[in-house]
């Protein structure tokens, strides 16, 4: 048996890596781990409140594991937080992290020679799946998710805070991949096949920072 911790985003595609691991005998997810901004306690890039992000966990039934990051953060504050992070999942007899990378194949090699040597393998159970198969098979297996942050300069601004759903897919231009893996979009689960219970919440204010917008998602 494999023992899995998921690299858990706040986000769809994390979310479905874990209903898919769910569903290989051969593999334990014994918990989720996620890096957040310590400065404004919420999750990196994605802009999710921590308070969601255990209400996640919750909904999930899996232990959630936060790497606290500095604002600003530079690639060595990252990279040590990270290292020192891996050292001790491996003291714990974690041997695989699990990603939800997509396609990005300059990313994949980051995490694959950052885990080299330490005993701790990558997997990347969505890797080359057609992102438009990948969203329809998303959206048919029941998972909703809302657009918790984007980019304006790549999407109409009604993006934002949007249900990820067929209506959003149609708003997204031609050049613009309906996952989002350049960062077009990024997205808050908050029900499907991989929770127990919805986690409910409603969208807040949305505010333009660093040239993205960020809509915040309050629990309900």
């Amino acid at each position: 048996m494999r023992r899995v911790l998921l690299s858990w985003s706040s986000g769809k595609d994390s979310a479905w890596v874990l209903h898919r691991l769910r569903q290989q005998p051969d593999i334990e997810v014994v918990g989720l781990f996620t890096t957040t901004n310590e400065a404004f306690e919420r999750v990196a890039i994605h802009g999710v409140r921590n308070a969601l992000l255990h209400a996640q966990a919750e909904a999930i039934g899996l232990p959630l594991h936060l790497i606290p990051l500095p604002w600003p953060c530079s690639n060595a504050d990252y990279e040590a937080r990270m290292g020192a992070f891996v050292t001790r999942c491996h003291a714990m007899g974690i041997d695989h992290f699990a990603f939800g990378d997509l396609f990005l194949a300059d990313v994949r090699r980051y995490r694959e020679e950052k885990l080299a040597g330490c005993g701790i393998t990558p997997l990347f159970p969505l890797w080359g799946i057609p992102t438009d198969v990948l969203v329809g098979e998303m959206l048919a297996g029941g998972l909703k998710a809302t657009v918790s942050a984007c980019d304006p300069a790549r999407v109409p601004r009604q993006v934002a805070g949007h249900p990820f759903d067929a209506d959003l897919l149609a708003l997204l231009p031609k050049d613009v991949d309906p996952c989002g893996e350049h960062g077009e979009f990024h997205t808050f689960a908050w029900d499907g096949p991989m929770f127990f219970h919805p986690v409910m919440c409603r969208t807040g204010e949305t505010v333009e920072r660093e040239g993205f917008l960020y809509t915040d998602l309050l629990p309900a």
